[in-house]
């Protein structure tokens, strides 16, 4: 499926982008088109990557002209481009709306119109049960999915829209980790909204393996999420702290607008025809009850990781360790 096969990664020049190239280079792709609108970054990729097979396209996806320009001759669509932060897209929710939604529906349709063979959404926790507008805006881009699967069924059109939904990736820009060992490292004291809150954790390359697995096994409309352990703030910040090896006070700072004390990554409705395939869920489009006493899959009743675990898991992961 990957050999001589050209894509394109909307958002490619962030962490998740970043991580999937790689991936896809490895696997014998004829081309990955990254695009972007960070010229910045994309010229440090560039420099960073030196593949003739990796083609940087400048372009957004709130315009519908350049996704029609990059989705020429392409097989596969990764949509990564976001805005994901929960605080800015509470202060400004119509840009939220702009990229995630609308921008979503360019891909989508785009990628329709120009026999793209699949398209995967990356989608979040923060779209079940939504409370703020990046979970909203996350949340609409699934139904924009899920609506584009079914109309290309009906028109009789090829493509396979398809998503994946995950957490919390440790050490991506904006996230917790970060911050703590700045704080950590330059002496300060360490924030925390609330120290009982849970946030799933997975790494950039479960994400990727996530995608890749949705990418493999998609069937249209259908959602894929990766079962990921969780742990507390307070246990995120004491492990960071035993691994540098300096303790530091803490200070609760209070949740913010927009942030929940638990994620859920399957609603109680999705969980009633959610099928069980290993690391995964599989949330079918159209599926039969296989569950009649549905409990949703949140953070606060997955596996609860402890401070050693949690050690464990950011000294075996690449970006911790690099921050560290």
């Amino acid at each position: 499926m990957f050999e001589g096969k050209s894509f394109l990664v909307t958002g490619g020049t962030g962490s998740f982008g970043n991580k999937v190239l790689k991936r896809l280079l490895n696997l014998g792709v004829s081309k990955v088109a990254v695009l972007s609108r960070d010229e910045k970054k994309q010229y440090d990729m560039r420099a960073s990557v030196r593949d003739s097979r990796v083609k940087f396209l400048i372009g957004d996806v709130r315009d519908r002209r350049s996704v029609d320009d990059a989705m020429r001759g392409v097989d596969f669509v990764f949509h990564a481009a976001a805005l994901k932060q929960v605080p800015i897209c509470e202060n400004f929710p119509l840009q939220a709306a702009n990229t995630n939604i609308f921008g979503a529906s360019n891909v989508l349709r785009s990628a329709s119109e120009h026999g793209v063979q699949r398209v995967i959404v990356l989608s979040t926790d923060k779209a079940v049960y939504p409370i703020n507008a990046m979970g909203l805006s996350k949340a609409m881009m699934e139904k924009l999915m899920v609506a584009e699967a079914m109309r290309n069924r009906d028109l009789g059109l090829d493509t396979i829209t398809s998503g994946t939904r995950y957490g919390n990736v440790i050490a991506s820009r904006g996230s917790v980790v970060p911050l703590f060992i700045n704080q950590i490292k330059n002496g300060q004291e360490i924030t925390i909204t609330d120290p009982t809150m849970t946030r799933f954790l997975m790494s950039l390359e479960e994400a990727v393996d996530l995608v890749i697995k949705s990418f493999c096994d998609a069937e249209s409309g259908d959602i894929h999420v990766h079962k990921s352990p969780a742990a507390t703030v307070a246990t995120i910040a004491k492990a960071l702290q035993k691994l540098i090896g300096a303790e530091k006070p803490i200070r609760i700072i209070g949740v913010r607008p927009g942030e929940k004390f638990h994620e859920t990554l399957v609603s109680s409705e999705e969980m009633a025809v959610a099928q069980d395939i290993g690391k995964f869920y599989r949330v079918p489009l159209n599926g039969e009850v296989v569950n009649h006493e549905p409990v949703p899959y949140t953070s606060a009743n997955t596996d609860r990781l402890t401070v050693d675990q949690v050690c464990d898991i950011f000294e075996n992961t690449k970006e911790v360790k690099d921050l560290l």
